[in-house]
């Protein structure tokens, strides 16, 4: 069986610009994948090119074994996009949006799945209402119904809970997570780095177009530092000696700093180094390392060609 996508050594430059630089790896069918970077890294161009939108200079993109340029019916027929933009026809009520969708995948009487979509998504009391007087929250819920309208075996979410209400993500999350359970294969975007957490089984992290992770989201919280101590200074500030433990180099000028922690035997010697420089500390917390964590080392870091192989 062919995996839901297949990205081999995607290229893409915007004339001085290079948005994707030899990017490559597979998602299988069924997974739950995070795709995560600042801004900038590629991530939007990587989904561009998967949803047949923008042409790479060079590489391959599949979906379900179907090549997005040389097959685009075919994939386009297997993938549901939900994009960042709010995008809409102010003209139709939101029945009439999601019959229109459905009729670009030639599907008629498509009522049963709209009505069962509008249900989870919250959208029913709605169904009547014209796009224009639908709030933004209310509008990016119709945006994952459009995406939804011709069950895809694979979904695209890119950053689909941008500046939404919590309501909205608890329902979106209810309703994805479903799907997921049911067979499908979820690609996520987001900045909302507990989310990925919470919900992808794998990770790719990309970084100035460049995969630099590539693996379980365990496997990758279990690679680095399990924890971290935060000081809060009273008066002074984070001694020399210890700068380079900081998970946010940025944050070392503050009063309060995150530091890795490879062992509780060194919280000692770092609250030592501390009054050795003159700082006060007035608290002191133990955290376990989360994805933010993770993220930020990664992205501190010089850009290294990732892992090839999920674990």
């Amino acid at each position: 069986m062919p995996a839901a996508i297949t990205l081999s050594n995607l290229q893409k430059r915007y004339r001085a610009l290079t948005a994707l630089d030899g990017v490559s790896f597979a998602i299988e069918e069924g997974d739950f994948f995070g795709l995560l970077g600042p801004n900038g890294a590629g991530k939007t161009t990587l989904i561009s090119i998967v949803a047949g939108l923008v042409r790479p200079d060079g590489g391959t993109a599949r979906v379900l074994g179907h090549d997005v340029i040389t097959d685009y019916a075919a994939s386009r027929r297997l993938l549901g996009v939900v994009p960042q933009e709010l995008v809409f026809d102010p003209f139709f009520t939101v029945r009439e949006t999601l019959r229109i969708q459905s009729g670009y995948f030639g599907l008629s009487n498509n009522d049963a799945w709209i009505d069962e979509i509008m249900h989870n998504l919250d959208l029913t009391s709605k169904a009547d209402a014209n796009m224009r007087a639908l709030s933004g929250g209310m509008k990016r819920r119709v945006l994952v119904a459009q995406a939804l309208v011709h069950k895809p075996p694979v979904i695209v979410l890119d950053e689909p809970t941008a500046g939404v209400d919590v309501e909205l993500r608890q329902t979106l999350w209810r309703f994805i997570s479903r799907l997921n359970a049911e067979g499908h294969t979820i690609v996520l975007t987001t900045h909302y780095l507990e989310e990925a957490q919470a919900l992808c089984k794998h990770i790719a992290m990309l970084k100035q177009g460049r995969v630099v992770a590539l693996e379980s989201t365990d496997s990758l919280l279990a690679r680095f530092d399990a924890a971290q101590i935060v000081l809060h200074f009273a008066s002074g500030r984070l001694p020399d000696a210890l700068r380079d433990r900081a998970t946010e180099p940025d944050a070392i000028e503050r009063s309060r700093v995150a530091l890795r922690l490879h062992s509780a035997d060194e919280v000692e010697t770092i609250l030592a180094t501390c009054r050795a420089a003159g700082a006060v500390v007035d608290q002191v917390a133990i955290e376990r390392a989360d994805l933010e964590d993770v993220f930020l080392q990664i992205m501190g870091a010089a850009p290294e060609p990732a892992r090839a192989v999920l674990q």
